[in-house]
């Protein structure tokens, strides 16, 4: 019988080492799709009633970009999806745009569908849960300034546009909640209450979900709102 090589026991060895770790990393694998919550794992459908989780926004990302999926991801989570027509004004669009039931008040404005969905996920996972943690009542209302407005950034001549005039940005006002009181970012933000509390903790949850986020800690123009948008900018203050 020929004797085996050092080189060829070597070889072999590494080989059953090999084998032996990808054993092991597939055993791993199927192990976190088990237990991980699906809003951790990449491969996991996106879901507005999964809280926000580590693969949360790279879910988000690949959605936005494809008009067919977010929308199916609006009504997979029970809301009414209505197109708008898509209209240009000059550096202004409307395009990729619906109208989405939710509590906004005016009703469902007119939003791109990736601002729209990030909206919804923030209602559902940040909005409420805070309000029941922090105020022990749900939120009936959310008030706004709009979402398309046909201007560059702060309305000056020669900046570039606003996401407002794509329709891809929200103005937060305020919220009422279901025993009635009125909560507004003007009044709220910078007291030292459960109130201003929330509704801090509401703009740091925003800060997860839309890529700019502003608000009375950024500039004087921001002293009345929050301004969440889904743009390729990233900003939280």
């Amino acid at each position: 019988m020929k004797p085996v090589s050092p080189e060829a026991l070597a070889l072999a060895g590494l080989w059953t080492l090999l084998l032996e770790a990808a054993l092991a990393g597939m055993l791993l694998l199927i192990l976190i799709d088990r237990i991980a919550p699906p809003q951790d794992l990449p491969w996991k459908p996106f879901s507005l009633n999964q809280p926000i989780g580590l693969a949360t926004a790279g879910k988000l990302s690949r959605i936005a970009a494809d008009p067919a999926a977010c929308r199916a991801a609006l009504r997979e989570g029970r809301l009414s999806v209505v197109d708008q027509p898509e209209k240009d004004e000059g550096f202004c669009s409307t395009r990729d745009t619906v109208r989405v039931a939710s509590r906004l008040s005016p009703a469902a404005p007119v939003m791109t569908c990736p601002m729209a969905l990030r909206y919804a996920l923030w209602e559902r996972q940040v909005l409420a849960p805070a309000a029941r943690e922090r105020l022990g009542q749900a939120v009936v209302r959310v008030d706004h300034l709009g979402s398309y407005a046909c201007r560059t950034i702060y309305g000056r001549p020669g900046e570039r546009p606003s996401e407002h005039a794509k329709a891809n940005a929200l103005d937060i006002a305020g919220f009422r909640l279901a025993d009635g009181r009125r909560i507004t970012v003007a009044r709220d933000f910078r007291r030292d209450t459960d109130e201003g509390r929330f509704v801090r903790a509401v703009r740091d949850g925003a800060c997860r979900v839309f890529g700019v986020v502003l608000s009375p800690d950024y500039n004087a123009a921001h002293a009345d709102h929050l301004h969440l948008d889904a743009g390729r900018w990233t900003r939280c203050g």
